[in-house]
């Protein structure tokens, strides 16, 4: 169980260790890069804006003179920009802690990526997959790999037989859909890897109800919407630095286990501090898990070596 109000000062030394988090220009990407770079990790800042990427490794290492960082370029929408990053990663360079955080949500009509995945789908869940696939030789043999799942996924549907919403598109069901993918993926990951008697483990966290810019794709909302929305998280949700306490718990605590998933404590998972969260029935149906994940290996043309 996690320790009652953990917070970032109980984040063990990571010295030594190196971690990849993906989004980590903003929100909880940065929040997460910034609390382990405090505490001695090498980061690297995997980011699609190398421009802003680069303003957040600084204001990084403002705060810590000294923190080893470097800024990656990816994007997690694209098959081909997921494959250069995964390539081009150093053999001399271990990877202890993989953070699948980059996302977008609620974006308002149909879009589809450069490989013609339905958007959210693409960016939340594909890219995260292949990535994971790509690095797995590029793991520390303790490695952790903490994927950013959602309070969403709990009324999400794996729609096999309409993945991509070409037949009907629903902004929110969609991001449901893809949040309860990374979820499933990480609990079955994990499921592979102790079978195999692998060290690395696979862990899932969510940040409940977090401000931060994942909905910025959503801005063509119409503004009641958007000024509904902002009332609600501002009345019953928390900060982005809050918000990355779980993935920071699950990426660092010792107490926390592989297949684990963390949220806040707080009513509905809310807000507070890192504890077990609860997780949907249909997200633990292994039958479901085993599919969706031979149709991920199908669409990423990435396959597991675990």
């Amino acid at each position: 169980m996690a320790r009652q109000r953990w917070t970032v000062a109980d984040i063990p030394s990571q010295a030594g260790r190196r971690a990849v988090v993906t989004g980590a220009s903003a929100g909880l990407g940065f929040e997460t890069a910034r609390a382990l770079a405090g505490a001695g990790a090498a980061v690297v800042l995997a980011v699609r804006d190398v421009a802003k990427g680069e303003r957040a490794a600084a204001a990084i290492a403002r705060e810590h003179p000294g923190a080893d960082l470097a800024v990656r370029p990816i994007d997690t929408a694209s098959l081909a920009s997921v494959r250069a990053f995964a390539e081009t990663w150093p053999a001399r360079e271990p990877i202890d802690r993989l953070v699948l955080n980059a996302g977008i949500a609620a974006v308002p009509s149909r879009e589809e990526s450069v490989d013609g995945f339905e958007r959210q789908l693409a960016t939340n869940t594909l890219g995260h997959v292949a990535l994971t696939g790509l690095l797995l030789p590029a793991l520390s043999p303790s490695a952790r790999i903490v994927a950013v799942a959602s309070l969403a996924h709990r009324s999400g549907r794996i729609r096999f037989d309409d993945l991509q919403w070409r037949e009907t598109y629903g902004p929110q069901a969609a991001y449901r859909q893809s949040k309860l993918a990374l979820l499933m993926f990480a609990l079955e990951l994990d499921r592979r890897l102790t079978v195999a008697g692998s060290g690395i483990a696979a862990l899932a966290a969510h940040p409940g109800l977090a401000v931060t810019e994942v909905f910025r794709r959503g801005d063509r909302a119409g503004a009641f919407q958007r000024r509904a929305g902002h009332i609600l998280f501002s009345l019953i949700g928390q900060s982005a630095a809050q918000g990355a306490l779980p993935i920071l718990y699950a990426a660092t605590a010792p107490e926390a286990q592989g297949g684990g998933y963390y949220g806040p404590d707080g009513f509905w998972e809310a807000r507070g501090y890192p504890k077990p969260a609860a997780i949907a029935a249909h997200a633990r149906d292994r039958a479901a898990a085993e599919r969706l994940w031979a149709v991920m290996e199908t669409l990423t043309g990435v396959r597991f070596a675990v």
